[in-house]
């Protein structure tokens, strides 16, 4: 499911708000910083694995 951006993803997809809040605090804010473009459960995952991949 899509929504309008970050906010409304983790406001109404449990699933999402909580893979949201295992992230490291840098990846967070760095999704936070593109919240527009985040708008499904698949693009929070892609964006996160993408910010976690030098670690």
């Amino acid at each position: 499911m899509k929504y309008p951006d970050l906010n409304s993803l983790l406001q109404n997809d449990l699933e999402a708000r909580k893979y949201f809040d295992t992230l490291p605090y840098y990846a967070r804010e760095q999704i936070s910083t593109r919240a527009g473009n985040v708008n499904s459960f698949a693009s929070l995952k892609d964006y996160a694995e993408n910010l976690l991949s030098g670690d």
